[in-house]
């Protein structure tokens, strides 16, 4: 599919990719949320990416005893398992997108996915580093 990408003003060829927010909900009961990360996902190019930036002062803010070592690993196990190979653990030899859909699977964990939404990029990467700076930090 070609397009005039709307960033940049260049023509290129643009594929459909998935990306969802990872949330930071330190008590589920609450509803209360702060965003910490971005999964992007797109099948025409195989590319997954978990990209994340913990604000811990907005985490206190929401709950002053949060486990902040214990976000930040559950965030490092989302990005490994984007990464692929040792670090996914069972994972390890699932595609890309089996690796999506798991990780976007609705949970009550104090990290979740957000909803799954879509777009049009002719470079997830940069996309994904775009959508960290716009919904996240």
């Amino acid at each position: 599919m070609t397009r005039t990408n709307t960033t940049t003003g260049a023509r290129g060829d643009l594929d459909v990719f998935e990306y969802a927010l990872l949330r930071v909900v330190p008590h589920v009961e609450r509803g209360e949320l702060i965003n910490a990360g971005v999964l992007v996902y797109c099948r025409a190019r195989s590319f997954l990416a978990a990209r994340t930036h913990l604000d811990e002062d907005r985490l206190y803010a929401l709950d002053p005893c949060a486990d902040v070592r214990g976000v930040r690993a559950a965030l490092r196990a989302v990005e490994n398992v984007c990464d692929g190979g040792a670090g996914a653990g069972q994972a390890a030899g699932d595609d890309a997108g089996r690796r999506f859909r798991w990780l976007v699977a609705p949970r009550s964990t104090v990290v979740q996915p957000g909803p799954v939404h879509t777009g049009l990029t002719a470079n997830p990467e940069a996309e994904s580093e775009r959508l960290l700076d716009l919904l996240v930090r």
